[in-house]
């Protein structure tokens, strides 16, 4: 069956930024994609995750489970990462506070829809899937040095031609040798980690993507984060304006 032509959006790892999301929201008006889903990783870290929640709620968007909004409906899903992780285990005790924080101002009604998230989606009629990481998992995501046949291994699953996915906040386009096999990265909305600060998401206009980057007011937005009163807000500051990971300071 040939593939609808259909333009489709992505919008994946806000992690609370409501600034950046609002941002692209105005974006897509202009873009006028079909339909908006999200790529997961709502609410964690940023100054807003409830307004962030109750937006997309608003919006009707669909779409999949991440690894920060698993560890939200799922703490034990944490320690089971944690647990195989070289990381420092201050920064885990980091994350756990953090994660606390943002449950308990989501509250059990919030947390009961995203426990409701998949943790793939398939528009088989226009040829893409979306995953957060890989199918099954989001929690881990192929280096960016992949070679084309481990990325088919882990891919391959998915029997639509393009497949979207996020997790490193890292946009990405590459076409697998030897197959008909798209994979998108489509960046972070709301945490850049590639040296740009503008919010990133994926637009897929008839199978043609393209990575569209987002002014906002970074500024505003890291405002909003020392007034928050979160647990881990001045890490997520440090992360916006260095436009990339960093480790949290010592307490």
């Amino acid at each position: 069956m040939k593939a609808q032509s259909i333009r489709i959006a992505v919008v994946s790892d806000i992690h609370g930024n409501r600034t950046a999301l609002e941002a692209v929201i105005a974006d897509l008006r202009s873009a006028a994609p079909d339909l908006v889903l999200h790529g997961g990783d709502l609410a964690d870290s940023g100054s807003s995750p409830t307004q962030v929640v109750d937006r997309i709620r608003e919006l009707g968007w669909a779409g999949v489970m991440g690894n920060t909004d698993e560890m939200l409906v799922r703490p034990q899903a944490l320690e089971d990462f944690a647990g195989q992780s070289k990381a420092p285990a201050t920064m885990w005790d980091k994350i756990r506070e953090i994660a606390a924080a943002t449950r308990a101002a989501l509250g059990e009604e919030r947390l009961a829809w995203m426990r409701g998230f998949p943790l793939e989606i398939a528009r088989p009629e226009a040829g893409f899937a979306l995953v957060h990481a890989r199918p099954g998992d989001c929690w881990r995501a192929p280096a960016a040095d992949a070679s084309d046949a481990e990325l088919e291994t882990i891919y391959g699953s998915l029997a639509e031609p393009v497949v979207a996915y996020g997790h490193t906040h890292v946009p990405s386009i590459r076409r697998l040798n030897g197959t008909p096999k798209l994979l998108i990265n489509t960046g972070s909305a709301g945490l850049p980690y590639d040296g740009d600060a503008r919010a990133s998401y994926l637009l897929l206009d008839d199978g043609v993507p393209e990575i569209r980057r987002v002014e906002y007011d970074l500024e505003q937005e890291v405002k909003l984060l020392d007034a928050c009163g979160l647990p881990g807000a001045a890490w997520t500051a440090k992360m916006l304006q260095a436009r990339g990971p960093a480790m949290p300071q010592e307490s």
